[in-house]
């Protein structure tokens, strides 16, 4: 009776693990945004000069669509240029007028991804 019920975790974890696979390769999982490719989001410049900037670390991102899509997010918030470091899991951004940390973590959110720490 044992051998039947671990038997039947492991499928279940096999099944599991198979959708997320199929899902991930078609593009319809969290990672990767789906489409044919990487969408390059476009290079932020401030539009005033840059007072301050803040380390944003990020959680959950894995490849390249991940990277853009979190960059796409921050820089649609006024005054905030950003740029993600994939291989250090963070974003840098620079700002030229006040920005409040709840709106970059929202941003990051927005993306799909969890905010670890904001400095």
């Amino acid at each position: 009776m044992t051998d039947v019920i671990i038997l039947l975790i492991i499928l279940m974890v096999l099944i599991y693990g198979v959708k997320g696979t199929v899902k991930h390769f078609k593009g319809e999982g969290a990672c990767c945004g789906g489409g044919s490719g990487p969408v390059k989001a476009k290079r932020k410049v401030l539009k005033k000069p840059k007072i301050g900037e803040k380390v944003i670390q990020i959680q959950g991102m894995h490849c390249e669509p991940c990277k853009q899509s979190v960059i796409s997010e921050l820089n649609k918030i006024d005054g905030v240029a950003a740029k993600v470091e994939l291989k250090k899991n963070r974003a840098i951004v620079s700002f030229d007028r006040p920005v409040d940390d709840e709106a970059l973590r929202q941003a990051v959110e927005k993306a799909g991804f969890k905010v670890v720490s904001i400095a």
